[in-house]
C-alpha cells in the first residue's frame, strides 16, 4: 500500500506549473472525489459523458467509486492515486461536487500525484483537491463538472463551453466577461422531462467594481468559501507563511447552501483574523446563488439575498483590506454560466479598462 503524504502542508514555498494539456482523442479520468451522485442521478452525468466524447473529442474513464454513493475515503483516494498514476490519462474531471472530501485529503499520495501532473477540473466541494493540488506545484482548473455544466439540459451554456475549451486545449491568456444571460434557479435531475429544454435564464447585470483605480495580477487562491472555511477549521493545506499570497488574487463564491450573510462576514472576518484578506491585491467574488431547492426565493428575495452577501462582503473587506480591487458577479461559482479559472494560476484583473484575464 502507499504511503500517504500526512503533512498538512509541504514545507517551504513550492514552485507551481501548469500541466500538460489533454488533446481531442485522449482519454480522460471521472472522478467522484467528494461524492458518487452520478449512480442516482445518471441523466445528467450520461449526458456530460456524451458531450466530453462528441462535442470535445475526449474518452471519458470511470473508476469504481465515480458512480458509487457512500465510498469510503480510502477508495475514492485509490481513485485519485489510479487516475494520476495512469499515463494513458492526460486529464482529471470531477463528476461533481460533495460535502466530505476534507476526508480523503491526508490519504493522498503527495509525492506520486507530483511525479505525474495533470490537468483537474472541478468546483465546490473540490476546493479541497484544488487547494492540495496547488500546494503539491501543480495549476488546476476551478470549474466545469460533468453532471452540472456538461450535463446542463439542453445544451451547455455557451460562454462555458468555450470557456472550458480553451482551458483544456489551450495555453495562454483568456478574456473572461461578464455573462450576456445567466440562471441560477435548478430543475428536478431525476424527471427526464428537466432535458427537453434549457433552464430559462435572464438578462446579464454585468460586473460591479470597487477601488477600480489600479490593475492587479498574481496567482489565484481561495474556491468555495464554505470549504475554505472548512479547510481553515481543519488547518488543511493553509501554509504557515501567507506571504506566498502577497499580491495574489483571491476567488470566492458560496453554494447552493446559501450561507447567511452573517456567516459571510464571519468567515470573512475570521480570514482577516488569521491575516489572509490582507494579502491579496484583488478579490473576485462569484455570482451569488440565490435560489434552491430548499429556499426557491422570488426574484425580489433573491435580490435581497445577494444584497445582503454583498455588504457583508464590504463590511469584512472594509474593516481588514480597504484598499483592495474588489469585482462582484463574476460567474465562477455555482450559477450559470460557469467561467473556469486556473487555480493557482495567472489572473490579471485590470480595474481601468474593466478586463479579467487569465492564464491557461
Amino acid at each position: 500500500m502507499r504511503r500517504p503524504c500526512l503533512a498538512a502542508y509541504p514545507p517551504g514555498m513550492t514552485t507551481i506549473s501548469y500541466p500538460a494539456k489533454p488533446s481531442p482523442g485522449d482519454r480522460v479520468a471521472i472522478v467522484s472525489a467528494a461524492a458518487g451522485l452520478p449512480g442516482l442521478f445518471p441523466l445528467p452525468y450520461e449526458l456530460g459523458l456524451e458531450r466530453l466524447r462528441k462535442d470535445y473529442g475526449l474518452e471519458p474513464v470511470e473508476y469504481p467509486t465515480t458512480r458509487k454513493m457512500g465510498a469510503t475515503p480510502q477508495e475514492r483516494a485509490d481513485d485519485l492515486h489510479a487516475a494520476f498514476a495512469d499515463p494513458g490519462i492526460k486529464a482529471v474531471i470531477a463528476s461533481i461536487g460533495g460535502d466530505d472530501q476534507i476526508t480523503v485529503l491526508p490519504l493522498l499520495d503527495r509525492e506520486l500525484i507530483r511525479a505525474n501532473p495533470k490537468p483537474f477540473f472541478g468546483m465546490s466541494d473540490n476546493t479541497n483537491l484544488l487547494m492540495f493540488l496547488r500546494n503539491t506545484g501543480i495549476i488546476g482548473y476551478h470549474g466545469t463538472s460533468v453532471m452540472c455544466e456538461l450535463g446542463r439540459p439542453g445544451t451547455m451554456h455557451p460562454q462555458t463551453a468555450d470557456s472550458l475549451r480553451a482551458a483544456l486545449f489551450t495555453s495562454g491568456e483568456y478574456e473572461l466577461r461578464p455573462a450576456e444571460r445567466w440562471n441560477d434557479i435548478n430543475r428536478d435531475w431525476a424527471d427526464p422531462a428537466t432535458f427537453d429544454a434549457e433552464p430559462q435564464t435572464r438578462p446579464g447585470t454585468g460586473w460591479s467594481w470597487v477601488n477600480a483605480d489600479q490593475v492587479v495580477e498574481g496567482r489565484s487562491w481561495g474556491g468555495c468559501l464554505e470549504i475554505v472555511g472548512w479547510l481553515l477549521m481543519a488547518d488543511r493545506e493553509i501554509p504557515q507563511d501567507l506571504s506566498e499570497f502577497d499580491g495574489g488574487v483571491l476567488l470566492l463564491e458560496t453554494s447552493e447552501e446559501m450561507p447567511s450573510a452573517d456567516e459571510v462576514f464571519w468567515t470573512l472576518r475570521n480570514m482577516g483574523e488569521r491575516g489572509l484578506l490582507q494579502r491579496f491585491s484583488a478579490l473576485l467574488m462569484g455570482r451569488a446563488k440565490t435560489w434552491s431547492f430548499e429556499q426557491p426565493n422570488g426574484p425580489e428575495e433573491a435580490a435581497r439575498y445577494a444584497t445582503e452577501q454583498r455588504e457583508a462582503v464590504l463590511r469584512a473587506m472594509g474593516v481588514y483590506a480597504p484598499n483592495t480591487l474588489i469585482v462582484f458577479d463574476v460567474d465562477f461559482g455555482h450559477t450559470d454560466p460557469q467561467l473556469v479559472i486556473p487555480y493557482g494560476g495567472y489572473v490579471r484583473v485590470d480595474g481601468a479598462a474593466r478586463r479579467i484575464t487569465v492564464t491557461y
